[in-house]
């Protein structure tokens, strides 16, 4: 039953990107951050938890498990360090992700030649 929560959940999350694509003029970088926001402020407000619990992966990987996981850290270090931790928890968090994907952007850039879509 998990997979199948995840599942829907994380199909959910990008039909509603998709939504959002077709139907108004935002641009898919828009969408994206206004993603990372919206997981930010759910996460602040606690109202991601549950989202978190039910939809497992389907929710944690997209970019509203991101924004979810910046608010997480910044929560978790200003209890553990104080004031210091709005400006350290979120990147703790998230470290990982932001290593890998600065890691795997820089090896398809070695490996493939960028080109125009002509």
């Amino acid at each position: 039953m998990e997979y199948i929560n995840a599942f829907l959940c994380g199909g959910i999350l990008c039909a509603i990107g998709q939504i959002l694509i077709d139907k108004t003029q935002l641009t898919p970088a828009r969408i994206l951050v206004g993603y990372v926001v919206t997981g930010v402020i759910l996460g602040a407000l606690g109202w991601y938890d549950p989202i978190v619990q039910w939809g497992g992966a389907g929710a944690t990987v997209p970019l509203t498990g991101f924004g979810y996981s910046l608010a997480r850290g910044v929560r978790e270090a200003v209890l553990a360090r104080g004031w210091i931790g709005v400006l350290t928890g979120g990147l703790s968090a998230t470290a990982a992700g932001i290593a890998a994907a600065v890691l795997f952007s820089f090896l398809a850039a070695l490996l493939f030649k960028p080109g125009d879509k002509r």
